[in-house]
């Protein structure tokens, strides 16, 4: 893996930047914009997607970088599940929701790659401390 000299350069990141402006776009639109509750939760989900792996990789630990993408991943959970809420209300089409299912599901990928990827090596050099 290359190394990352800023939470800038995280793919994931990068993706996750692209969900919140999708899912900024959505919720301003017409009866979505004047649920309040449900346009703010799955927008703060969205953001947290973002800060969650921007401040896990401020931490320069893999292990406290894993944690944080585990909250990441959860947030990306909470986008989707949000989605439904948003098909079911009417306030989004089958294709909206498809997009932004799609994005919000890469996203969640990329975040469990890497976790996965940073929980082997920290287990590596666990075994290497021993």
């Amino acid at each position: 893996m290359a190394t990352i000299k800023k939470f800038e350069d995280i793919k994931a990141w990068q993706k996750a930047r692209e969900l919140v402006k999708l899912v900024y776009g959505v919720t301003g639109n017409r009866e979505f914009a004047k649920d309040y509750s449900l346009k703010d939760q799955i927008r703060r989900a969205a953001i947290s997607v973002m800060l969650n792996i921007a401040e896990g990789f401020a931490r320069r630990t893999s292990k406290e970088f894993a944690h944080f993408l585990s909250n990441a991943s959860g947030s990306a959970a909470e986008v989707k599940a949000a989605l439904y809420a948003a098909l079911d209300q009417g306030y989004i089409c089958g294709h909206v929701f498809n997009d932004l299912y799609e994005k919000a599901d890469e996203v969640g990928r990329l975040v469990g790659g890497l976790s996965k990827y940073l929980k082997g090596a920290h287990d590596s050099k666990l075994e290497t401390d021993n």
